[in-house]
């Protein structure tokens, strides 16, 4: 089986409200996805975290190493194609590429063998994976009402960031998260996002270690950025007397890139994000080097169904993944694909387990919001 063609499907509409400053236009296009096509008529679905302009502007450089390619080799295709970026962009948008890629052909192999993505990444440690409810801050009384939704949708945990959180004080950041335990309850895992991606974040490691202690007051389950994207060193500060777990990762592209962070300890979490880092080929090498080094594994789902059905797919491949981020109302998951994600009544959702990714595009929401 060979690859014959790649295209490509705009989503826009109804982007997702992100956080950044100026990020509530719904008509800006950041997920691009990806169909493989073989030459026996079988379709992979990847996604990748990046416009379709600079998508199409990387398939012109990548095309040449794909078409013609093997179906069945999905791990060997794209290290190919990241090896031969060297002058040409060790990460960026040509790794998000890559990305999308490499899930669409581990999509097309799975649905060549009849099975599942996760048993071809080495087999099942588990068949569900705790779904954490992944939203923004509001202000309290905003913040009490979506709260009071994901807990009505099932979520047993719920990840909150950026918008006003270290923004303000830090009074009004234990406001908030005081808030949330308050309406969630004990018996909910509550996540902290400080969002230190954002640019120009001004806080270092002194303003993180004193949050990290305020946060332990609330029971919260870990720290998510709380500095800049390659602080090392400060990760590694914060983490040798941070009460709770420390995580970062979602930026980052290609496993060089997180091997520090793993290798020196300087983090709990890792938190690839498949879209961007690499695609399933290089988030499972990450997974293990982090199961070597006592790094767990959540990988960062803020994209598209397709990307959760990925993230579900390694975290149930891999022995040091627990939970799977979810982002909640928003079109581009709750509807993009078919079947639909549905949260068990303990607060889990299954691992596909159907040929390759388990999903299918649903011709009805890409009616809706994809451009071709």
């Amino acid at each position: 089986m060979k690859i014959a063609a790649v295209r490509t499907i705009a989503l826009k509409g109804v982007t997702e409200d992100h956080g950044w400053p100026g990020g509530t236009d719904p008509n800006v296009q950041y997920n691009t996805l990806v169909e493989v096509v073989s030459d026996e008529g079988l379709t992979g679905l990847g996604s990748c975290y990046t416009t379709r302009p600079l998508v199409e502007g990387s398939l012109e450089l990548l095309r040449p190493m794909l078409i013609g390619q093997s179906g069945l080799e999905p791990e060997r295709v794209s290290e190919t194609m990241r090896q031969s970026m060297f002058w040409l962009g060790r990460g960026g948008s040509v790794e998000h590429t890559i990305s999308g890629l490499d899930i669409a052909l581990w999509d097309l192999f799975g649905k060549a063998l009849g099975q599942p993505v996760s048993r071809l990444l080495g087999g099942n440690y588990r068949d569900r994976i705790k779904p954490y409810a992944s939203m923004l801050f509001e202000d309290p009384p905003l913040l009490v009402e979506k709260l009071e939704e994901q807990l009505a949708r099932g979520f047993r945990a719920i990840k909150l960031g950026w918008r006003p959180f270290g923004r303000v004080s830090r009074t009004y950041d234990e406001i908030l998260v005081s808030t949330a335990r308050e309406t969630v309850g004990d018996d909910v895992e509550i996540m902290v996002d400080a969002g230190g991606s954002e640019q120009f974040w001004p806080h270092g490691v002194n303003w993180a270690r004193e949050t990290a202690r305020m946060l332990e007051d609330y029971g919260v389950t870990w720290f998510e950025e709380a500095l800049v994207p390659d602080d090392v060193d400060g990760f590694a500060a914060l983490r040798e007397t941070s009460p709770v777990l420390i995580a970062t990762g979602e930026v980052l592209t290609r496993r060089q890139s997180f091997q520090p962070f793993i290798t020196r300890r300087a983090v709990d979490i890792i938190q690839p994000d498949l879209t961007k880092c690499g695609g399933l080929s290089e988030g499972r090498r990450l997974a293990w080097m982090a199961a070597d080094h006592g790094v767990l594994l959540v990988p960062h789902g803020w994209n598209t169904a397709i990307g959760v059905a990925a993230d579900l797919a390694l975290s149930a491949a891999m022995p040091v993944a627990r939970w799977v981020e979810y982002q909640t109302g928003v079109p581009y998951i709750e509807e993009l694909t078919l079947p639909r994600f549905e949260i068990d009544d303990e607060g889990f959702l299954k691992a596909p387990n159907g040929p390759g990714l388990g999903i299918e595009l649903n011709p009805e929401a890409l009616g809706k919001f994809a451009v071709r």
